[in-house]
């Protein structure tokens, strides 16, 4: 029985391991598009983490979170309306999720750097609206 779920797991981790090596030799359009999507998620992930760093730096100030919050609800918009423009050369075909997925994560990633800008301010820099830490 030890030798079933010894094979099990070894089966698991080489179709995990298989899984994640996908996006690198990515050869069908199916597995680019969910490669994609989720590298997608992933720098959305970071931007949330950062998001609420600063939000929590902000403290009480209520102004400041409240113009953080119209910025990065005017931000998404942005980024959304600049990745379906981005993508409509390919619009109603079947890369249309690989390019505006793609264009979702670069565009976010580009965000999370200007968040981590933020957050790594010098004390006293009057151009950082974060505090530092």
């Amino acid at each position: 029985m030890r030798l079933v779920f010894a094979a099990l797991g070894a089966m698991l981790l080489t179709t995990a391991a298989a899984q994640a090596d996908d996006c690198a030799n990515a050869q069908d359009q199916a597995t680019m598009d969910k490669c994609s999507a989720k590298a997608f998620a992933e720098a959305d992930k970071k931007l949330n983490a950062d998001f609420r760093e600063i939000e929590k730096r902000l403290g009480d100030d209520a102004k400041a979170k409240h113009l953080l919050v119209h910025a990065q609800r005017a931000w998404i918009a942005f980024r959304d309306a600049e990745c379906a423009f981005n993508a409509s050369g390919v619009d109603g075909g079947s890369a249309y999720p690989m390019v505006y997925s793609e264009c979702q994560a670069a565009l976010t990633n580009q965000r999370v750097k200007d968040f981590r800008t933020y957050l790594s301010c010098e004390e006293g820099d009057m151009s950082c609206p974060v505090p530092a830490q």
